[in-house]
């Protein structure tokens, strides 16, 4: 049987793929024939015209802010089909602020709470296509993040959680048969990371940790998520897959 990199005529939903890796993701699929869609939290997609790593060509704009239940229950409302969600939202706080309650309550409401309510609020979609699931996390979920507590905590919970749907929401029947899968991406070029890529002593220490001597780019995170979207992966769940060059292996 020959297996192909094909989207066509799919309906995807990139959750914070309006710039970065989410960003990169939903072009990837875009590339592949699939009608994309993705949310962000500025208010046209205009807004993104000048933000590096962005672009909007071709995708289908919306403004959620994944904190708050009710956006989400409405942007959901308006998909009618589904087949591939991909959550890609995330945020961090530096210089502390995670040791602050409201702070550290922040990040774990973007990059883990957000999580568990939006697959929730698209979980019917996506068991009537028997679709896929994609999480974004991070390869601190697997080591300490000095000075972030909420970010390392919530990317742990991110594989957590998808072992625990990947076992709850891959069974057929009433469950859907949908597929919950992950990729922890390791150092990447974007807005979140430039506390260390903007900064060439600590971007060439950080290189130094990397076997593969190089930053991960949104293209390496993106081709991972189209395999396990594909029937490539077709027997693949409840997995997060580290994407990051080598660095947990040093």
């Amino acid at each position: 049987m020959a297996f192909e990199l094909d989207f066509s005529g799919r309906q995807v939903l990139v959750v914070g793929g309006s710039s970065g890796i989410g960003n990169a993701t939903a072009q990837a699929f875009r590339g592949q024939g699939a009608q994309v869609a993705v949310w962000g939290t500025r208010a046209a997609a205009a807004d993104y015209a000048d933000e590096p790593g962005s672009d909007l060509t071709g995708l289908h704009y919306t403004r959620v802010d994944v904190t708050d239940a009710a956006q989400i229950a409405t942007a959901a409302a308006s998909i009618e089909r589904l087949d591939v969600l991909v959550l890609a939202q995330g945020t961090v706080r530096y210089g502390r602020q995670e040791f602050e309650p409201a702070g550290f309550a922040q990040v774990v409401n973007v990059n883990l709470n957000s999580l568990m309510a939006c697959a929730q609020a698209l979980q019917g979609r996506l068991a009537a296509s028997a679709g896929s699931v994609i999480v974004y996390s991070s390869v601190a979920a697997y080591q300490s993040s000095r000075g972030n507590p909420a970010y390392n905590a919530s990317k742990a919970g991110a594989v957590a959680l998808v072992r625990t749907l990947g076992d709850a929401w891959s069974r057929p029947g009433r469950h859907g048969g949908i597929r919950v899968n992950g990729i922890a991406p390791g150092l990447v070029d974007t807005k979140l990371t430039q506390v260390t890529v903007a900064h060439p002593d600590r971007l060439a220490a950080a290189l130094q940790s990397i076997p593969m001597a190089r930053l991960g780019t949104g293209t390496d995170m993106a081709g991972v998520a189209l395999f396990l979207a594909s029937p490539l992966a077709g027997y693949i769940t409840g997995q997060t897959v580290i994407v990051d060059g080598g660095m947990v292996l040093t």
